[in-house]
Formats: structure tokens, sequence, C-alpha cells
């Protein structure tokens, strides 16, 4: 295949600055950042509701709550910058506000006034398990458009999803 045949303008309407090429296909491009463009949402929502219950923890156990989802605040935001920079490097586009995240998280808000540190964990496992679910989806759908470099960051967010879920479940639900 040369190089004229592998140039595709899967970008069309975008700004010619933002048209990207690529040797995946027009759909494939719209379908993977679409699915990009979700997950990033949901990873900012996930990453404000860890930063949320760090900053109101309460209890015997502050401390370790607090610095456990610090650190994991920390490794949730770490992937924002790579799923956005992924979406751009296949010529589509990226969320552009925090309406636009608004509009497609699937996780939800929690806005309550006060939670126990216990049910703080509890809604974290479970935001983390659907992350999880999530990303194993976006993953899927790079497997069908054969883009194997957004399917290999799936794959190391995945691991990294199940460690998050694995620390959170132990601290809740660990004996002692």
């Amino acid at each position: 295949m040369t190089s004229k045949q592998m140039k595709q303008s899967p970008g069309k309407g975008l700004p010619a600055n933002l048209n990207t090429p690529t040797d995946l296909s027009t759909a494939a491009v719209a379908a993977i950042s679409e699915t990009l463009r979700q997950l990033l949402a949901d990873v900012f929502a996930l990453y404000l509701k860890t930063k949320s219950f760090h900053w109101h923890m309460s209890g015997a156990h502050f401390r370790d709550y607090h610095l456990l989802l610090d650190e994991q605040a920390t490794d949730i935001f770490a992937m924002t910058d790579p799923i956005a920079e992924r979406a751009r490097k296949i010529g589509g586009t990226t969320l552009r506000s925090i309406g636009d995240i608004a509009q497609h998280q699937r996780l939800l808000d929690n806005n309550e006034q006060s939670a126990t540190p216990k049910a703080m964990l509890e809604e974290l496992v479970a935001d983390s398990r659907c992350l999880t679910k999530i990303m194993r989806a976006a993953h899927e759908v790079c497997d069908e458009f054969k883009d194997v470099a957004t399917a290999s960051l799936l794959e190391v967010w995945i691991d990294e999803a199940e460690r998050r879920t694995w620390f959170l479940n132990e601290t809740v639900h660990g004996r002692n």
C-alpha cells in the first residue's frame, strides 16, 4: 500500500489544522473517537468523585482513606491526557468543556452532603468496576477496527482499574 493510498481524511468537516492523517477508516475514527470521548467523560467524573470523597472523608480511618483516595485520584487523572491525545492522534476530536463531560458521562455524580466513609468506598468500588466494563467495551470497538494502539492503552488502564477496585474492596470488606 502506498502512502497516497493510506492517507485518508477521517476528519471531514474539521478545520485543516485538526485533520490528522491516519490509516484508520473514517468509520473507525468516528467510532473510536466517540468511545474515547465517553470514556474520558467517565474518567473525569470518577476523578472528581474520588477527589470529593478524599476531601470529605472523616472518621477513625481518615488518614488511610484520605491518602488512598488521593493516590487513586492521581492515577485516574493520569489517564485523561493519553485518552484525549489518542483521539486526536487518529484524527478525532475530544471533550471541550464541563458541559461536554456532563453530556457524555455514564458514571453517576454524587452530590450528597454527607456520606459515611463505608458508603463512599463502596460507591467507588462499584464505579471502578463499572469503568472496567466500559473500558472492556471500548477495547471491543478497537478490536473491531484493528486499532491495536488504543487497545493496548486500554489493557493497561483495565489492569490499573482492577487494582484500584481490589484495594477499595479490601479496604471496605477485608477481614481484620
